[in-house]
């Protein structure tokens, strides 16, 4: 009778698919932000049309003089193909042999609870790949678990370059707060005629300590807001109309964010960034909205198991990542 565990609908691919995005979320910073939009697509690859709209001064002529034609600005389609990142985990039918304890719990009811923790260990590690691939498409190039890897580089997709800001922060004389907005300027100039409601800057440890002990930022809130300089300030606070704070991200060796940099990142600029979910390949999932994460099993020789197959198939885009600025110390 174990055996028939495995061959109940509680594991199907639409009961394991719905365990596995029904799991609790495990909240990292870039998700908790809210920055990207989410969307399920039925095909592995998005075209992404832009238009650049160029503003220029019309000049005078003398009247019933010939003019230049206008025309509309020119459109580019780029095209992005999602990845695919699956996992896997095996559950044996030992396992809930082990477990059992009678009268307590069905032989499913064991299986499931003990798949949901396996399911939960691989759905981790991949909320953490697309964090870490999220924070790679907010700095413009999103990179493999290697941290080397370039998956996708937003720069030479869109054809523009990254804008950098040098904050002299290692000088007790500069003037932070005029630092601060010329950065806001360089945000500003690349977001066109796009309004945003603020900004915000993620820093590794080193920017945040040198920006936090600066002269400059000590002595504004010495007096108005001392407390502030008495407390935790890692998880944020404003200054120079930017809302700064130390963000926190590694896989092993790899830093989500350098040593000694930030990234001033608009918000409030709809569609600056978005996730697509592509479908899983498989047959019952072809040409289906994608969902964030699928999961399906597969039952081992002589029924001793089975092979639980984890994914998420995501695009994640940075629509102009020239209005994100890399500030140094």
């Amino acid at each position: 009778m174990l055996l028939d565990v495995f061959n109940s609908d509680a594991f199907h691919l639409t009961k394991l698919t719905k365990a596995i995005n029904l799991i609790p979320y495990r909240p990292t910073r870039i998700q908790s932000l809210g920055w990207f939009a989410q969307e399920g697509i039925d095909t592995t690859s998005v075209a992404i049309e832009m238009q650049s709209d160029v503003l220029s001064l019309v000049p005078v002529a003398a009247r019933g003089a010939p003019m230049p034609i206008k025309n509309l600005p020119r459109r580019n389609v780029r095209p992005f193909n999602t990845v695919h990142l699956p996992q896997r985990v095996a559950l044996y039918a030992d396992e809930v042999q082990q477990l059992r304890a009678f009268g307590e719990q069905t032989e499913t009811e064991l299986a499931m609870a003990r798949l949901n923790k396996k399911l939960a260990v691989a759905r981790r590690d991949l909320d953490l790949t697309i964090e870490f691939q999220r924070i790679g498409a907010v700095k413009g190039q999103v990179l493999d678990a290697d941290g080397s890897t370039v998956l996708l580089d937003l720069f030479t997709e869109f054809g523009v370059s990254q804008q950098t800001h040098d904050m002299v922060l290692d000088n007790d004389a500069t003037k932070v707060a005029i630092k601060c907005n010329e950065v806001l300027r360089k945000v500003e100039d690349k977001l066109g005629g796009q309004m945003m409601s603020g900004a915000r800057a993620l820093c590794s440890n080193e920017f945040f300590d040198a920006l936090i002990g600066h002269p400059a930022v000590v002595e504004t809130y010495k007096y108005q807001q001392g407390a502030v300089l008495r407390e935790d300030r890692r998880r944020g606070f404003e200054f120079g109309g930017i809302f700064w704070e130390e963000y926190r991200g590694t896989i092993g060796a790899t830093r989500f964010i350098e040593a000694n940099a930030a990234y001033v990142v608009p918000e409030g600029v709809p569609d600056l960034f978005v996730t697509y979910y592509a479908p899983a390949p498989y047959m019952e999932t072809v040409n289906t909205e994608g969902l964030p994460f699928y999961a399906k099993q597969e039952l081992m020789d002589f029924g001793k198991g089975v092979d639980v197959e984890t994914q998420s198939n995501p695009l994640h885009l940075n629509t102009r990542p020239n209005a994100i600025v890399k500030v140094t110390i």
